[in-house]
């Protein structure tokens, strides 16, 4: 083998020759401003990262072990939901989680809560080879002793199964603001249903520490993790008390959390969660254990519109989940925010983790991320954030009192709040819906489009936090114009050469169809008269003109009195800047640009059709 070193005639580069050249590059810059982004729990993400010295794997999933492909079971009718549950385990899935009325992972559509709907759905299921999770709401609290008793029926080996109980009274409260009874009184019925699991002869993952619920309501890494934390040790102290050691209490629990297609921050939170809960079990004078993970891809990335682009979305959030070491993960199916999904859609969501585990073996090497700079960095830095939050949520009293005063509420409000300022002005992009809409698609087939919400017949407690789809303001437009009786439409008054329009034109269209309004382009205008007849002629009663800015010096309040004067709404592509006066006189309206109020503007545009 050759010794050769590859460009070891050239001095070894350093950060500092990097940062000459990025200064060069920048002209006067701010570097901060132009090369370093931050995240909702204002971490700094830098452009460029040295690789991280004396870096340690995080102790998770083991080299070589594939995580579990887990598919949804939520098919109201528990024959049905029987077929499609067999279906999946003989085409590759390996779990099953089966999601109960008003769980966290009830997204309109459940199981009946009762115990023989939950063995009807799992008739035929090898209960001692197939994993089993439940997804466990307020109105099926007994489905955990459901199960150890459908368990039991069946000759199962308590041993030998792969459950997870899901138990999780606290998440109820998170997510409804309801409870049967202040959780001082649930808690030792918790710890009650937890022991009689254990009679069973279950002893682990009988009850869930449940991130979905923060990530779902808009919540940041840092707050869900700090969340899942409190939770944990909010069930390890109600175990204590009911008699539980320490050491049985953490075995008793496994934990959750939402993986989005933000690639690097999912994997960062899942390591971080598990050097988080090494710290709390250190504190209680326990040997750190290696948790189980079970992951879940995201509800609020998931969007309406354009939904094949859910499967990229999903397939990144998956291997994220994956490189973070989750012990068993389930992909959303692409359609599932239009509805029930379909038997194509259930397969997508299965095939998408087989083929990353079987054709692209991300499951080989253990921690792959360990040794990285920008995501050792990203995880202490989650790390540090999180456990600052989770001792506010301590020192508030623990988690339901941070529930029932609104301290986890009031922060995720504020994070929620700047997520959808972004998402308005487009600095978070959704392809498909804020970016590169396609107002002619065809909407998917899905078993059932009514999607329901149970009702839960209990006091309220606290507010609730509710879920959010990041594209939800966006889908409200497109659905008020496809509601019209025909399709509403803009007249791009394209002036001069192509050269000079083709950039904003390009903005232009993708702004006005992000609300569900088709652009009609009049290319290469040269005249006020020339515009006029080729907006007469789309049949559009919005007008944007679209050019550069030396044109606009020269043509764009001609042409704008007359489109006025034509019926036409104008609005220009582009700022204003000191011009902004002249352009209204002129009949101009509005202004499309970056960085603008992209739902302020277009529901102005709506109002005006």
């Amino acid at each position: 083998m050759s010794d050769l070193k590859l460009a070891a005639e050239f001095p070894a580069a350093t950060r500092q020759d990097w940062l000459k050249l990025v200064e060069s590059a920048l002209k006067g810059a701010p570097f901060e401003k132009k090369l370093v982004s931050k995240t909702y729990d204002d971490i700094s993400i830098q452009p460029l990262y040295e690789r991280a010295k004396d870096a340690k794997r995080v102790a998770g999933r083991p080299d070589g072990e594939p995580w579990g492909v887990v598919q949804r079971v939520d098919i109201r009718d528990p024959k049905e939901a029987n077929k499609q549950a067999l279906r999946d385990l003989e085409n590759g899935a390996t779990g099953l989680k089966l999601v109960l009325p008003g769980s966290p992972g009830d997204y309109g559509f459940a199981l009946p809560a009762s115990k023989e709907a939950l063995a009807q759905a799992l008739d035929e299921v090898w209960l001692d080879a197939a994993e089993i999770e439940l997804d466990v709401g307020p109105l099926a609290k007994d489905a955990p002793l459901w199960l150890a008793e459908i368990a039991k029926e069946r000759g199962i080996d308590p041993a030998k199964a792969n459950f997870r109980f899901g138990l999780d009274p606290l998440g109820a409260i998170a997510l409804h603001g309801k409870s049967s009874a202040p959780w001082k009184e649930l808690a030792p019925q918790f710890a009650s249903t937890v022991n009689d699991l254990t009679k069973h002869g279950f002893k682990k993952s009988l009850a869930a520490t449940d991130g979905r619920i923060m990530h779902a309501s808009g919540g940041s890494e840092a707050q869900e993790l700090a969340y899942v934390l409190a939770c944990g040790v909010e069930y390890m102290r109600a175990l204590e008390a009911g008699g539980s050691p320490l050491n049985d209490a953490r075995q008793a629990l496994f934990f959750r959390l939402a993986a989005d297609s933000d690639q690097f921050l999912t994997i960062a939170k899942f390591r971080a969660l598990r050097k988080l809960w090494a710290r709390v079990e250190e504190a209680a004078a326990l040997q750190p254990q290696p948790i189980f993970i079970s992951a879940e891809t995201a509800w609020r990335m998931i969007t309406k519109r354009d939904p094949n682009v859910n499967m990229l979305r999903t397939t990144m959030a998956v291997a994220a989940a994956s490189f973070g070491g989750a012990n068993s993960i389930t992909a959303l199916p692409h359609t599932i925010a239009l509805g029930l999904p379909d038997g194509f859609a259930r397969r997508v969501a299965r095939n998408t983790q087989t083929v990353l585990l079987e054709e692209s073996n991300l499951f080989r090497v253990g921690d792959p991320a360990a040794g990285s700079g920008g995501i050792e960095a990203l995880t202490a830095e989650l790390c540090e954030t999180a456990w600052k939050l989770f001792q506010e949520i301590e020192a508030a009293g623990g988690l339901a009192a941070a529930l029932q005063s609104g301290l986890l509420q009031k922060n995720v409000a504020e994070t929620r709040a700047a997520r959808e300022r972004n998402i308005a002005i487009r600095k978070d992009a959704i392809t498909g819906t804020s970016e590169f809409p396609n107002v002619n698609e065809n909407k998917e087939a899905v078993l059932d489009d009514k999607p329901g919400a149970p009702l839960i017949p209990f006091p309220e407690v606290s507010q609730p936090l509710s879920r959010m789809r990041l594209a939800e303001p966006f889908e409200a437009l497109r659905d008020a114009a496809d509601a019209m009786k025909e399709r509403p439409k803009v007249f791009l008054a394209n002036l001069g050469k192509a050269a000079d329009f083709t950039a904003r034109t390009t903005f232009a269209r993708n702004f006005f169809e992000a609300g569900g309004i088709a652009a009609v382009p009049g290319e290469g205008l040269t005249s006020p008269e020339d515009a006029v007849k080729a907006f007469k002629a789309s049949g559009a009663k919005l007008a944007c003109i679209c050019s550069s800015d030396e044109v606009y010096d020269a043509q764009a309040e001609a042409v704008a009195k007359a489109l006025k004067n034509a019926g036409a709404s104008v609005w220009l592509a582009g700022r204003a800047s000191d011009k902004e006066a002249a352009y209204k006189a002129a009949g101009i309206g509005g202004f499309v640009y970056t960085g603008c109020d992209v739902i302020a503007a277009l529901k102005e545009a709506h109002a005006k059709l």
